[in-house]
């Protein structure tokens, strides 16, 4: 039978999902999730944390869009920590951990409670529907019904054909206790979609009464915590402390005798693992020359009595993770309540996406998390709300929501799937950005909370206070451009405290907070604030801003000039349809693999493996001469941007 019609149907129950989901709705496109299990929505079936480096920037990202996920983290967590501290603002990140049993609980009365728009619905989704077109419209759930809708989000998580492997032994499973997706793997299949292997695994869960925390290195968290979300003023949640241990020889020892009974390492899990993530036998082959790996100790959750075990992901046999588990400091008498295991899952090539993440296959079908070939909760989440919020804006005829790789590392990770696939499961790193002095996760509301506003993301709460703290920004940085003083206005104790000489000459307030030496809080503290205001003095992420923007403006104003200079080619639109065998000096390597990738910008196609600078020049200078050979009446359209400056 055929159920209500909607407008965009959501099928998953991760955090890909809730992200598409909720966005979806928030856009006023009436929305229905289907989720194998209810009490399941964005259960972390990994480690019990969220962020980290690049994890993090993607997380504040996520939340500068009116995404859901930092204050979930902020409502559920358990400790938090800025990392990087020591190091440029680029690269600091914040990491959390979170409450594994309150947080999904959370996900799901926010859903049920602050989301208008959405339904939830409970079912095992086994088929992608489509019209005469070869468009999507609408799921087929089990038993029979059918749910029609102008756009389907699919985030399926692991669940596509999942196999879990414990040593020798394999079962069907998308994880563990919950059946994987068959039925709906054949569809995709049977639609034209590419398919193939990836793998993810997790490590054992052990009871916290059974290890010995006196023996073992605490770690806690910052104090006061600092939170994920913008909108978040404090966290006022109980804290607890993690611990450090470290594998031995012994471990090792163990470990690698067992390989002749890995999974990995006998040819019965053929998927390609995540290489930043490894499992700890792929360890001691990548890294034979080290006699020690760190392990991190994450309870995970105060209402239970498990502890996840950070650093040793496995597919061993049980009883080999009995054993070489026993040989670390601190675990010695330890109680294994679940073993670790590994699982292979289906992938869709990421390079049949365009930018919106709508399968070029199936019009109408966007994908989202590790359907799309990455791995980890806030990848996933990233995605999911791209997906959802593009789904919505294609149903209407609207500008989609796109990110360029210089404003957001949304940009960077949709860019990098697309354009390179993912052959082994995608983790976003800092590293990946060319201008991550930009992207930094201090300032994502000030790079993209005007563009979720644009496509209507942004609720009128969280705009009136990004407001508040921009308006605070810019008239705080202007009163320090404009306002000057004399030398001799400067005490003298003042500067001897920071190694400096008097100035010269009169200056302004913003020349001299640029010097290295001084900080916000030193002009402050010399009389050189803001003049009292009935709403106080500026706030801590103000003053934060101030000092970040003041210290590193050389640097940053050469990468806004980088970008400058790269933009003519990011913003080149390629037709889709376009001849590049009629390209004349267009090498037939490159106008092979140009025709089979569809590259949308020429941006893109300059990072397509077997394309060189050389190509790229010569489709900027045929398309240049095609626009040059247009009457005057003639559409502008994509033949009318500039190919200078290539």
């Amino acid at each position: 039978m055929s159920l209500t019609r909607y407008e965009v149907v959501v099928v998953g129950g991760g955090h890909a999902a809730v992200e598409a989901a909720a966005a979806a709705a928030r856009m006023g496109a009436r929305t229905l999730m289907a989720a194998l299990d209810l009490d399941r929505i964005a259960r972390m079936s990994c480690n019990p944390a969220i962020g980290g480096i690049g994890k993090g920037h993607l997380v504040r990202e996520i939340d500068a869009l009116g995404g859901v996920m930092a204050l979930a983290t902020d409502a559920n967590g358990l400790q938090f920590r800025m990392l990087n501290t020591g190091k440029g603002p680029a690269v600091r990140a914040p990491r959390a951990q979170a409450d594994k049993i309150a947080y999904p609980r959370w996900m799901r009365r926010y859903l049920e409670t602050q989301v208008p728009n959405l339904d939830l619905a409970q079912g095992m989704v086994e088929g992608v529907l489509t019209d005469s077109r070869g468009r999507a419209c609408g799921v087929e759930i089990a038993g029979g019904e059918r749910v029609e809708a102008r756009a389907v989000v699919l985030a399926p998580g692991t669940f596509l054909e999942g196999t879990i492997h414990v040593g020798m032994e394999s079962h069907p499973g998308g994880r563990w206790g919950e059946p994987p997706s068959v039925r709906l793997a054949e569809s995709l299949r049977r639609l034209g979609l590419s398919t193939y292997l990836l793998k993810t695994g997790t490590p054992a869960r052990l009871a916290r009464g059974s290890i010995r925390w006196d023996a073992l290195e605490q770690q806690h968290g910052d104090e006061p915590p600092p939170p994920f979300s913008y909108m978040t003023d404090r966290i006022d949640r109980p804290r607890i402390a993690c611990a450090l241990t470290h594998t031995n020889p012994r471990t090792h020892a163990i470990i690698l005798d067992a390989l002749d009974r890995s999974p990995l390492y006998t040819g019965k899990i053929t998927g390609i693992g995540p290489r930043y993530c490894p499992s700890i036998e792929t360890k001691l082959v990548r890294f034979a020359d080290r006699d020690s790996h760190q392990v991190f100790l994450e309870p995970e959750s105060l209402e239970n009595d498990l502890v996840y075990v950070n650093g040793v992901s496995t597919s061993l046999p049980a009883d080999v993770q009995d054993a070489f588990l026993h040989t670390i400091e601190g675990l010695e008498d330890v109680r294994i309540v679940r073993y670790g295991y590994g699982i292979e899952y289906l992938a869709c090539d990421p390079r049949e996406l365009e930018p919106t993440l709508e399968s070029r296959v199936v019009p109408g079908l966007f994908l989202a998390g590790q359907i799309d070939g990455t791995t980890g909760y806030e990848e996933a989440a990233g995605l999911g709300l791209v997906a959802g919020a593009n789904a919505v804006l294609s149903i209407g005829g609207e500008e989609p929501l796109l990110f360029r790789r210089d404003e957001a590392y949304l940009g960077v990770m949709i860019d990098d799937l697309i354009a390179k696939g993912a052959p082994e499961p995608y983790r976003l790193f800092t590293s990946r950005a060319e201008y991550r002095l930009l992207l930094r996760q201090d300032n994502a509301d000030l790079r993209l909370t005007a563009k979720g506003r644009e496509a209507g993301l942004v609720d009128d709460r969280r705009w009136a206070r990004f407001e508040r703290f921009r308006d605070g920004l810019e008239r705080e940085q202007e009163r320090l451009a404009q306002t000057r003083i004399r030398p001799d206005e400067i005490p003298p104790a003042a500067l001897e405290s920071v190694g400096l000489d008097p100035p010269r000459e009169a200056l302004t307030l913003g020349r001299l907070l640029a010097r290295p030496e001084i900080r916000y809080e030193d002009l402050c503290a010399w009389g050189f604030g803001p003049p009292g205001r009935e709403e106080g003095p500026v706030s801590d992420r103000i003053a934060e801003q101030i000092d970040i923007q003041a210290a590193y403006a050389g640097y940053i104003e050469r990468q806004r000039r980088m970008v400058e200079r790269t933009l003519s080619m990011e913003t080149f639109a390629l037709p889709r349809e376009f001849d590049y065998g009629s390209v004349p000096s267009l090498r037939k390597e490159a106008a092979q693999i140009l025709s089979e990738r569809r590259p949308a910008t020429l941006g893109q196609a300059s990072r397509l493996a077997g394309v060189n600078p050389a190509d790229v020049t010569a489709i900027a200078i045929y398309l240049h001469a095609q626009r040059r050979r247009q009457p005057p009446h003639a559409p502008r359209g994509i033949l009318s941007l500039r190919t200078r400056n290539f």
